[in-house]
């Protein structure tokens, strides 16, 4: 046997806390009308944006895009569809 002690009542009580998720998804429209600072604000609310992108993608999300990269968020277009995510939150795109 060898010495690897594994304490699963320990593990287990730590697992919720890793899960703990707040917030939610805003769906909402990116024509230009929402200032960045509100998106941003959204975020850090622990929130996904699932935005409807009407125009052109890159200058409508100019004014929040990079904050959201170099914090850790991620953001994916998608079918007409911004998808912005808060730091720890990764959308998967494997399947596309």
């Amino acid at each position: 046997m060898s010495d690897f002690d594994l304490d699963l009542r320990t593990v287990e009580e730590h697992i919720g806390d890793e899960l703990d998720l707040e917030g939610g998804i805003v769906l909402d429209v990116l024509d230009g009308t929402t200032p960045p600072r509100e998106r941003l604000e959204t975020l850090d609310e622990g929130n996904v944006l699932v935005l409807c992108v009407e125009g052109d993608v890159n200058e409508l999300a100019a004014g929040f895009a990079r904050d959201v990269r170099e914090s850790g968020g991620n953001l994916v277009h998608f079918r007409g569809f911004l998808v912005v995510t808060p730091p720890g939150v990764d959308v998967d795109t494997s399947r596309l």
